[in-house]
């Protein structure tokens, strides 16, 4: 994952026209200034048709991602998420390499008060994996929902 530092100026892709990037790496994330700084509350993106590949297999591999956050300073802005998000087509990488290193290049780059993202992947093999990873206790006072994604069930 990049080592990019969150620039809070004019947003790289916001109103324009962008294209996708060919690697998580070459992704560059824009984050704002959040307007409720002061606030406690909880932003939720989720990604119900999130790709990427198998290290082992080249195959594309499936998984619905739920990304909560409680901002501070920032909020990312969603189109580069969406594109940040998108570049993993094309690449290789584990299911729980893949949900962790999304959640600490995020928690990293943005310095929300808390994040937490769920991996839900769908089976590969016969075994569905599901993969979470947050950045620390929830803070006092912040409503956090259930990700509303139910574990993954075959037939019986």
């Amino acid at each position: 994952m990049s080592d990019t530092s969150h620039e809070t100026s004019a947003p790289l892709h916001l109103g324009q026209s962008s294209t996708l990037p060919s690697s998580p790496d070459e992704a560059v994330l824009d984050y704002v200034p959040n307007p409720r700084g002061k606030t406690l509350y909880m932003v939720r993106f989720a990604a119900p048709e999130f790709t990427s590949l198998c290290p082992v297999t080249g195959q594309p591999d499936f998984a619905h991602l739920v990304i909560d956050y409680a901002p501070g300073e920032t909020i990312v802005e969603s189109k580069s998420l969406k594109l940040f998000l998108g570049s993993f087509r094309n690449h290789c990488g584990f299911h729980e390499d893949v949900t962790v290193g999304i959640g600490n290049r995020l928690f990293e780059e943005m310095e929300p008060q808390w994040l937490r993202i769920g991996g839900y992947w769908y089976p590969r093999g016969g075994i569905p994996i599901d993969v979470f990873w947050q950045s620390g206790p929830v803070p006092n006072g912040l409503w956090v929902p259930d990700q509303g994604v139910q574990s993954y069930r075959g037939r019986g």
